[in-house]
């Protein structure tokens, strides 16, 4: 092929995200050649390529066509399903790439694997960038938020290309080097993670609105609507109003109602969770997401069991209280708003660990900025985390700032309400009460984990410090037990 005819970069992997990023790519203008084992998905890209304004996209059914119709140096992007496809597609593809090509994996992949995948490919003379891509859909279609790791090098094979694809803010693309090499996938994980914990959150505040508000859906679309015109405007607020809004289109009332509460997982959310207790990170609003998730799996052990306890006198809802409502939907707001603070702390203190073991030097400020575009976690007090970071780079928490500490004392009474309401009728409220708890604990300056260490030492000799004098210190606790019991 003549060097004018070759496309700008190229993708492999056309299911729902790689169909839609290949199709933003062309719209802004890159040409782009696109590649899928089944030669029907290359068809049906090329088909919407047509339909939506004949973009500059070309498809290929053989891997070593696809390969050589990209302008060198060559930059492939991957979207296959994350593990062992993504081997089989780098095996594949790197048989006709050439010394200084680069590949880009944008699937939700293990970090490590991206690591080993790019030490593998240096042995060819390839570069490596792991990109996390979020915000499903749509986001890959018309900008999602992007973190490519790996080397300065490869990103700059794709730095003109990721920065218009990418979503727009007020304050540039919703995209940046994250770090070397398998930053950007950890730092979608985390991402990921914080997401569970926001939807767990907001099932939450459905659930005490419904089970101890009695609001219809119609009034939780309202008030839902309503709160995304506040400080809890984001994108999960948001398409959480239009769910409760949706008719059932075969039976009568909300389809919402008719869903099966048995929530999917890809395992981000693990992952995340496994990772902070490796780095010793405190993650209990997100640990708490994702038990929730294990139980909702449980659904025939679950409607046993209530069957069990109703037998026995313990009904799903522990009476009934007279509520007012307008109370509950205010206290619920800011329930909401000071467990969500406490998630996004959670995750950005995981990041910071991670960054501080793997000298990646992540940009906490910076992470935030590019989500508060195209990402399913966008929310609008994103910038405020964002100037959070850039006030204090190396603020322990974002509890401790001094805007945020300010609105979690402002919240924490309505907060407690709603927790302790929920508790006395039996209304679980796992992501809430764990954010409570993490708040109570990070802010009291002495717990009873003195006790603890006490026990430790008494049957296990891990020995103690002590908080009037310097040093590690043991008591033989056993030996004046019994001294003291014989007196």
């Amino acid at each position: 092929m003549e060097a004018t005819d070759l496309s700008r970069i190229g993708l492999a992997g056309l299911a729902v995200m790689g169909q839609n990023l290949a199709l933003n790519i062309a719209e802004k203008g890159f040409p782009i050649s696109v590649y899928n084992r089944s030669a029907n998905k290359v068809d049906d890209t090329v088909e919407r390529a047509k339909e939506e304004g004949n973009l500059p996209l070309r498809g290929y059914h053989d891997p070593k066509d696809f390969v050589l119709s990209i302008q060198k140096p060559r930059a492939v992007i991957l979207l296959v399903k994350a593990g062992t496809p993504v081997d089989q597609t780098i095996a594949t593809l790197s048989n006709f790439m050439e010394p200084g090509d680069c590949i880009v994996d944008g699937g939700n992949e293990w970090y490590e694997n991206t690591e080993r995948r790019a030490k593998q490919v240096v042995e060819k003379g390839l570069l490596y960038l792991g990109m996390g891509v979020s915000g499903g859909e749509e986001g890959a279609r018309y900008g999602p938020s992007l973190m490519p790791g790996g080397t300065r090098e490869a990103y700059k094979y794709i730095e003109d290309v990721v920065t218009k694809v990418a979503a727009q803010v007020d304050d540039g693309p919703c995209v940046t080097y994250v770090g070397d090499g398998g930053a950007g996938n950890f730092v979608k994980m985390v991402h990921n993670g914080i997401e569970y914990g926001d939807m767990q959150l907001i099932s939450e505040a459905y659930d005490v609105l419904k089970s101890v508000g009695g609001l219809s859906n119609e009034e939780i679309a309202n008030t839902f609507a309503e709160w995304n015109k506040g400080e809890l405007e984001s994108f999960l607020v948001e398409i959480t109003a239009d769910i409760f809004a949706v008719k059932d289109e075969l039976a009568e009332g909300e389809l919402v109602d008719k869903i099966l509460d048995k929530t999917g997982m890809k395992g981000t959310g693990k992952w995340t969770v496994q990772q902070a207790a490796e780095l010793s990170i405190a993650a209990p609003t997100i640990a708490a997401s994702l038990d929730s998730r294990f139980l909702s799996g449980l659904k025939e052990e679950r409607e046993m069991t209530a069957k069990i306890f109703k037998e026995h006198g313990l009904a799903d809802v522990l009476g009934s209280k007279t509520v007012d409502k307008k109370q509950l939907v205010d206290d619920v707001r800011k329930a909401l708003y000071a467990s969500k603070i406490c998630s996004y702390a959670q995750g950005m203190n995981l990041l910071r660990a991670k960054s501080t073991e793997k000298s990646w030097d992540l940009k906490l400020g910076e992470l935030a900025r590019i989500w508060k575009g195209g990402c399913i976690i966008r929310a609008v007090f994103l910038d405020r985390i964002k100037k959070a970071y850039d006030r204090n780079p190396k603020l322990a928490s974002l509890l401790v700032d001094p805007d945020f500490a300010k609105e979690m004392v402002e919240r924490q009474a309505a907060w407690r309400r709603v927790v302790g309401f929920a508790i006395s009728i039996g209304i679980s409220t796992p992501g809430m009460s764990a954010s409570l708890a993490y708040f109570d604990t990070y802010r009291r300056a002495r717990l009873p984990a003195n006790l603890v260490q006490a026990q430790r030492d008494y049957f296990g000799a891990h020995t103690y410090e002590r908080i009037d004098q310097p040093g590690a210190y043991h008591t033989e606790w056993a030996k004046l037990a019994r001294k003291l019991k014989a007196v």
